[in-house]
């Protein structure tokens, strides 16, 4: 059994996650902006099916694995503190560009679209963060059978972020053109998401919570 506050925890991570740049979000809006609502959630369907592989894997046990092995674990969590803390930099550092600036992309058929997707989310490294480092810490083994925890926090993640992507696909050209005349804002976008990608980052490289066994 999966307590309430597990739930609600990797579901604000989650938001926080998804409302910080990264590779799918930059993909999704870029789509969306360059080819239109329509690519954007066929490109969205490929990043949810990019989610099952990590939930899979979750699921699996995969973490039991770094419970064997510690200095892989942190080794690996490591490496995505650094990772979003290059993320935070590039929101910060003079001239970075906004993930909602339109980006040129060639159209491409539905195949290729939900491909893309599924290639970005998984190879995307704040997403294996997430299922690596973040989603086993609300894993609590006293509380009953692992995997089936795994795998309702992993559907909560899901869940959460394809409804927040979705927005952003929906909303990505209205929000392109009302960021485009307002620099202001911009800057404060980059500033928000910047701070965001920095808290997890220190957190990742501060927490020394071991992997569930």
């Amino acid at each position: 059994m999966v307590e309430f506050a597990a739930v609600a925890g990797i579901a604000m991570v989650e938001l926080g996650m998804v409302l910080t740049p990264g590779p799918n979000m930059i993909y999704l809006v870029s789509r969306s902006i360059a080819q239109g609502r329509r690519a954007g959630l066929i490109s969205l369907a490929g990043v949810g099916a990019g989610f099952l592989v990590y939930l899979a894997a979750v699921t699996a046990g995969i973490t039991a694995v770094f419970a064997l092995v510690p200095a892989l674990y942190l080794a690996i969590k490591l490496a995505g503190a650094a990772y979003l803390a290059y993320l935070a930099w590039q929101a910060f550092r003079p001239g970075g560009t906004s993930v909602f600036a339109p980006r040129p992309l060639d159209p491409a058929p539905a195949r290729r679209l939900f491909g893309m997707g599924f290639l970005t989310s998984v190879i995307n490294p704040k997403i294996a963060v997430l299922y690596i480092s973040f989603l086993p810490q609300f894993v609590d083994p006293s509380q009953g059978h692992v995997a089936a925890q795994s795998l309702l926090l992993g559907s909560v993640q899901i869940c959460v972020a394809l409804t927040f992507n979705g927005l952003f696909v929906l909303t990505a050209g209205s929000i392109s053109a009302f960021l485009a005349t307002r620099p202001a804002w911009l800057r404060l976008q980059r500033r928000l998401t910047g701070g965001l990608l920095a808290f997890f980052a220190f957190r990742m490289a501060t927490d020394r919570t071991p992997a569930p066994a």
